[in-house]
């Protein structure tokens, strides 16, 4: 009876011969990703990843614009609260500045004429003793331009 235990114990943990049979014909892969498995995932994030990019830089153009014309509303807003309190615009030589630095209060909610959205100064210019004109020249910083290049005046902007 010993000797059957033995004999028992021993096969216990030897696979059957169909199991070793079938392993020697489909080898077990190696569970992972091959090269070209890895290449196209990559190649699909890198095509999402550009559609994503020139989304959003189309987003950002249009934000820029509506940044501009946003401020020159408020801009227009604060130089009509300046006409009320002087009874005129700024000259040209004071500027917008003078939204700021004048000896009443201030007529913007900031310490300094902010930048437009592309870094550049807002140009304000006084056309007549009661018109003014200010302008933003856009991504490109010259006057004139098509797209996002053109200029955001306040001839074009809804404001007081």
């Amino acid at each position: 009876m010993f000797a059957v235990h033995r004999h028992r114990n021993r096969n216990r943990y030897r696979p059957s011969r169909r199991i070793r049979r079938i392993s020697r014909i489909s080898p077990i892969r190696d569970p992972g990703f091959t090269l070209v498995e890895l290449m196209v995932v990559i190649s699909i994030i890198a095509i999402l990843a550009t559609i994503v990019t020139v989304s959003v830089l189309g987003v950002r153009d249009d934000a820029n614009v509506s940044a501009a014309q946003a401020q020159i509303a408020n801009f227009k807003t604060a130089l009509t609260s300046y006409n009320l309190a002087f009874n005129r615009f700024p000259s040209g030589s004071e500027g917008l500045e003078a939204l700021i630095n004048n000896e009443k209060r201030s007529f913007l909610d900031a310490k300094a004429i902010p930048a437009d959205p592309w870094g550049k100064p807002y140009v304000y210019t006084l056309v007549g003793p009661r018109e003014f004109r200010i302008v933003s020249y856009g991504a490109d910083g010259q006057s004139g331009g098509t797209g996002y290049d053109a200029d955001v005046t306040s001839d074009n902007v809804k404001g007081k």
